[in-house]
């Protein structure tokens, strides 16, 4: 079973980059062609979900949440991903209309430390 970017989802894929919402675009606009030392992709999937932002590297996925976000659904989602060595970071979308600067700064240091523990981790089992 393919778990990243299965084809079944790939018209939804491209239908929600097509449709992003503003707090998307900005953010977007961000993390695009590496600005943060890193690779993102938008509107990856991992098993049945797809995701906001995803860095393979750092096997960090960034979520925004509106308002209306059911909060019960993400806890069933980021457990499931954390059982597979991912962490979620959520980020509220009026967090990126108020204060991009420090998003922007808490992805910097989220990235920096799961980057770190992959260096950290293999260097033990290697």
């Amino acid at each position: 079973m393919k778990v990243h970017n299965s084809k079944k989802l790939l018209e939804r894929r491209k239908e929600l980059r097509k449709f992003s919402t503003p707090e998307e675009e900005i953010l977007w606009n961000e993390l695009r062609n590496n600005k943060l030392g890193c690779r993102f992709r938008r509107q990856h999937s991992i098993g049945g979900y797809i995701l906001d932002f995803y860095c393979f590297k750092a096997r960090l996925i960034i979520e925004l949440d509106s308002k209306s976000h059911d909060k019960q659904y993400d806890a069933i989602r980021d457990k499931y991903f954390k059982e597979l060595g991912y962490q979620t970071a959520r980020i509220k979308n009026q967090e990126i209309k108020n204060n991009l600067e420090k998003v922007i700064k808490h992805i910097k240091q989220t990235l920096s430390l799961r980057l770190g523990e992959g260096a950290s981790s293999k260097s033990r089992s290697g």
